[in-house]
């Protein structure tokens, strides 16, 4: 039997307490998270009486508060954690002045997280969307007959094409665009050297890389250490930061490289790469596996050098250069006719076709990557993060044909 007050409403998350104004600092983020009709107070009773009647359809997560009061209790609150498990709903505890004993039984009883009450600012939405990352992760199949995700790699062609910037900025803005609901994005910083990724979001970098290799059994990398490797920006972009360390370029091999990318595409409906400027023996995994394979030039002899290097390299080994897309960054503006000559020649000589132009956004890009922020927080108007916006709209755009079988 349904409860009275909660008929009629989509419930995608229960917050269950016997007084909740103990933790009532934790509306705010939930409100914002999910909106005020979509998750609610229970008590552990009224909890007890809803698994026997049955959960609602939309929930997806369950939050548990015990206090210092609940401690005699516990046995009672572990039997619930350990139900809401079979049932498969990821369980958060909140814990105010709870002491080690309790807290390692309810672990131990299968919550999937803990956080202290009150708080940290962001440390709750940062979990719920951990959590979700975790379980998309761990629900994709072990071998992806069809790629769901769209694996977008960048490659600088020389340093400071600004390759990173467009990575950064095209994951985020096909973060951001909401035209199709529970669409997940993912940014992965594979240079594992000098990656920037997490500088230009202001992020901490994470020891990801290592977690992964050793969680690797039988079957190789394992999806939940997949899964906890990501960090959330504002809860809209998974992020895998590069080590903290520089790590030689070769400690992935091309299968468990593979095994990665298989496991984000099932998981993710675009999976965008930042590619380190060393081809290493894993690049051709990644341009094989890859929707398209962006490559970033600027105006000058470096790039246009690079490139023909690349290109050469990539018809000895036979490999798709179809999947290549041009870009310039820099590119001349409307009126600079010599500039725009210089392109088409570069071009020319390169056999190649620019397709992508993108003009030179200023000090606000170096701005927007020194505070941290993505162009569309930092400086919405930004003559670069429109036309990175529009490339974005147009990925999503060809993904939605494919996916409805227009193409």
């Amino acid at each position: 039997m349904q409860l009275p007050r909660l008929k009629g409403r989509q419930i995608e998350l229960f917050a269950i307490a016997d007084d909740f104004a103990l933790f009532g600092g934790i509306s705010d983020d939930l409100d914002a998270e999910f909106g005020a009709d979509a998750w609610s107070w229970i008590s552990q009773a009224e909890a007890t009486r809803l698994l026997a009647a049955g959960l609602p359809p939309a929930l997806t997560e369950v939050i548990i508060t015990v206090d210092a009061a609940d401690e005699g209790g516990v046995a009672e609150t572990t039997a619930l954690v350990a139900t809401l498990k079979k049932l498969g709903v990821p369980v958060i505890l909140l814990l105010k002045d709870v002491g080690p004993v309790a807290t390692h039984a309810l672990l131990r009883a299968g919550a999937d997280d803990f956080l202290p009450y009150p708080t940290p600012e962001g440390a709750l939405p940062d979990t719920l969307q951990r959590l979700r990352d975790r379980a998309a992760v761990t629900a994709a199949p072990a071998v992806v007959a069809a790629r769901k995700g769209a694996i977008l790699p960048v490659y600088s062609m020389s340093g400071g094409a600004g390759g990173t910037t467009f990575a950064v900025n095209l994951a985020w803005e096909l973060a951001i665009d909401r035209r199709k609901s529970n669409q997940r994005v993912c940014l992965l910083d594979f240079d594992f050297q000098f990656g920037s990724v997490s500088t230009y979001l202001d992020m901490p970098r994470q020891e990801a890389l290592m977690e992964l290799l050793s969680s690797g059994g039988p079957g190789g990398i394992e999806r939940d250490a997949l899964a906890s490797a990501f960090s959330s920006y504002k809860r809209k972009l998974s992020v895998m930061t590069a080590p903290a360390d520089a790590m030689p370029m070769d400690i992935i091999s091309s299968e468990e490289v593979a095994r990665v990318l298989t496991l984000a595409a099932a998981a993710f409906d675009f999976v965008v790469i930042d590619m380190p400027h060393t081809l290493t023996n894993w690049t051709e995994t990644v341009l094989s596996m890859s929707e398209t394979f962006f490559a970033v030039s600027q105006i000058d002899m470096r790039s246009a050098q690079n490139t023909l290097r690349f290109l050469r390299l990539l018809k000895s080994e036979d490999l798709p250069l179809e999947k290549l897309e041009f870009i310039m960054n820099r590119a001349p503006g409307f009126t600079d006719i010599g500039g725009k000559g210089r392109v088409r020649k570069m071009a020319e000589s390169l056999g190649i076709e620019y397709s992508v132009m993108l003009p030179d956004g200023g000090k606000q890009v170096t701005q927007a990557c020194d505070h941290g922020q993505p162009l569309a927080e930092y400086a919405r108007g930004n003559a670069l993060r429109k036309e990175i916006r529009k490339v974005a709209l147009a990925i999503k755009t060809l993904a939605e044909q494919r996916q409805a079988g227009a193409l």
